[in-house]
């Protein structure tokens, strides 16, 4: 894939509006924030829908949908956790999170398309790595922001701490992504599984 087409730039799009439905599910059902420990913990596709983007369209258009999300909510468009908008997002402690986006959907990608066919075991692989890069550079981010501008004082420990139940629930997702890519990758033409794309 030399050049974007008209049906990548659908397929892209498509995501974009994932990735934002993704971000606020638990907003419009309420019953999907779990209590945990006296706090709600909502559940978020987010990075379920960019490792699958990974998986699905492979590094250069996946990324591009991570980058376009991100732009559409930085220009005013509340597609952001609770519907939040504007470069506040990006800036915020949850930053890291957003901007890792993009590094799942290449990473994801690029060992989807390396892969020889779609695969449980390597589609899983590249999930978790997407998975163990979602949390490293947002974890990271919050603790510098927490630490820095925010002018908080939270050990690296503490805040990896705090993420014990996403990591929970993103792992089965990341895990339930690449089933369900290697599933839908029997039902769709070759050309639309990252294995088979070249960009």
């Amino acid at each position: 894939m030399s050049k974007l087409r008209t049906i990548d730039l659908t397929f892209g799009a498509v995501f974009v509006c994932l990735m934002a439905i993704g971000a606020n599910i638990a907003v419009w059902f309420p019953i999907l924030a779990v209590p945990i420990g006296g706090a709600s913990v909502p559940l978020s596709l987010q990075t379920f829908f960019a490792i699958l983007a990974g998986l699905m369209l492979g590094k250069k258009l996946a990324s591009i949908s991570m980058i376009t999300y991100i732009f559409v909510g930085i220009a005013g468009v509340p597609v952001f956790a609770n519907l939040h908008a504007g470069p506040m997002a990006i800036i915020s402690p949850t930053g890291g999170f957003i901007i890792s986006f993009i590094f799942i959907a290449f990473f994801v990608g690029w060992i989807a398309e390396i892969s020889k066919k779609p695969s449980i075991p390597i589609y899983t692989i590249a999930s978790l790595i997407g998975l163990v890069l979602n949390y490293t550079i947002g974890v990271s981010y919050m603790y510098l922001a927490m630490n820095t501008w925010l002018a908080l004082d939270v050990s690296y420990t503490a805040a990896w701490i705090s993420m014990i139940p996403f990591v929970i629930k993103d792992t089965a997702m990341a895990c339930l992504a690449a089933v369900f890519m290697v599933a839908l990758a029997k039902r769709v033409p070759v050309r639309w599984t990252a294995a088979r794309i070249k960009v």
